[in-house]
């Protein structure tokens, strides 16, 4: 049997974290064993579902590389198939339809709230032997429902839970056409499932209580039935479902925020699976060690220091060219458009270690293609100071007599000076610092002195030692 996995999100808003991560489990599932995976999109919500949601969505698996081997299907063009399955139920007595009003199920709901009993419907059109139904009542549409067997249990054996069981009685009869014939989401989710094969599905636990009925429709129909993996929910730090509050929640705004794809997705395998202690993976690891047998019960709870630690890691460990290429939107969101890529790559590759996101590194660098600086008052109060304007006058002097501007110049120029002023190096470098780059943080001395060069670097000393006084 060749394993098929299926991502099927709805389009009613954007590709959220926990989204993100039951697509990457279902693909690296499909992939250990040597399988395929579809990309469905559930767009029966027919009010909610956007066409810009689905473009977000698909931006966001396009973004962290998760590739699919069939599809989008959408299930709007499918309707034809589910009412041609809808009818052969019809005739077979495993659906019937019910022409009960609002009110009836309100009263319905209404009782069993007063009993303290589970809301649900009491079978009133539904077809039993020697049962005599009501007459049909004039101008009301009906629904279509399935005849869920009412006896005996239905259980699956949940890859991540274990063994569940729901007793039949306990399921009342689902809803599977509306009264304008469009079918609903449980029913179109069992024939596409068996439609396309799938032998696995992986999906947020949330969804355990729609398993049973699913179960019973496949059944119904001779199908099938998957194994099931329902994976816990994340949270957020404070233990409570992860929500805008906590911060990112959109794939494509991790994205904007300055994290790298392969960060994120690092990140994401770790939220409810784990090999050994290991805290770095490659795709050809996880494709490798990934197995549905390994995640967690218990929810994960999202950690944003983690995240930036792996974001970091991996911003470091990438080549500086092409960090520098995957960098310049975020200069072109400060006003930037650098032209000279081999010399960003170099501020790139000086700047890289202090930063966690492309965000902070675009920001960091951004002192290099300013013509005015933006100074850090507090910087400017500790280091651009009475005591400091001699030091900054004299270095001033130094730097403009070198013939050459290459490191070890520059190191001797600022050595010279210590033992000239009987100073120490810190009484140059953090005025230095302030005065060429706007803050008391940069690289080393002589990285940022060649990054800025000698003119810019002469023009910014005679700026700050007129801002001292």
């Amino acid at each position: 049997m060749k394993v098929r996995t299926r991502f099927a999100p709805s389009p009613t808003g954007y590709l959220h974290i926990g989204g993100a991560r039951t697509a990457l489990y279902s693909c690296l599932y499909a992939h250990h064993n040597k399988g395929e995976t579809v990309l469905r999109i559930e767009d029966t919500d027919l009010e909610r579902s956007t066409p810009e949601a689905v473009a977000a969505i698909i931006d966001g698996l396009n973004w962290l590389g998760l590739n699919f081997d069939e599809g989008p299907f959408y299930q709007t063009k499918r309707f034809d198939r589910y009412k041609e399955v809808i009818a052969e139920m019809l005739e077979a007595g495993t659906a019937y339809y019910c022409y009960c009003t609002q009110e009836e199920l309100q009263e319905m709901r209404d009782r069993a709230e007063a009993n303290k009993e589970k809301p649900r419907y009491n079978g009133k059109w539904r077809p039993e032997a020697g049962k005599v139904l009501p007459a049909i009542p004039e101008g009301i549409k009906p629904v279509v429902r399935f005849r869920n067997p009412v006896d005996g249990a239905t259980s699956f054996d949940d890859l991540v839970h274990g063994t569940i069981t729901f007793q039949n009685s306990e399921l009342d009869d689902l809803i599977i056409a509306r009264p304008d014939g469009t079918p609903t989401y449980n029913f179109c989710v069992v024939i596409d499932d068996m439609d396309m094969g799938i032998t696995h599905v992986v999906r947020g636990d949330d969804h355990i209580n729609n398993t049973p009925r699913q179960i019973n429709i496949l059944k119904a129909l001779n199908a099938p039935v998957p194994q099931y993996a329902h994976v816990a929910m994340i949270l957020g730090d404070d233990g409570q479902k992860l929500s805008k509050r906590h911060g990112a929640v959109s794939v494509t705004q991790y994205r904007d925020e300055g994290y790298l794809p392969e960060a994120v997705l690092n990140y994401l395998i770790r939220l409810g699976w784990s090999h050994g202690d290991q805290e770095i993976f490659s795709w050809d690891e996880m494709v490798e060690l990934f197995d549905l047998k390994d995640v967690n019960k218990a929810a994960s709870a999202f950690n944003t220091s983690k995240l930036l630690w792996l974001n970091q890691h991996y911003m470091i460990e990438k080549d500086p060219a092409d960090l520098a290429t995957l960098l310049v939107p975020y200069l072109n969101a400060l006003g930037i458009e650098p032209t000279d890529m081999a010399y960003l790559a170099e501020a790139v590759k000086a700047h890289v270690a202090r930063c966690q996101t492309m965000v902070e590194l675009a920001e960091m660098i951004q002192y290099l293609y300013v013509t005015e600086l933006t100074y850090d008052e507090e910087s400017v109060a500790h280091h651009l100071t009475a005591e400091s304007k001699p030091v900054l006058m004299a270095l001033k002097d130094d730097l403009a007599a070198l013939d050459v501007w290459e490191s070890a110049e520059l190191k001797g120029a600022m050595k010279a000076l210590t033992k000239t002023m009987n100073i120490k190096m810190g009484q140059i470098g953090m005025p230095l610092r302030t005065a060429i780059v706007g803050r008391a943080q940069s690289p080393n001395l002589d990285e940022t002195l060649m990054l800025v060069g000698k003119e810019r670097t002469l023009a910014r000393l005679e700026t700050a030692i007129a801002k001292i006084g």
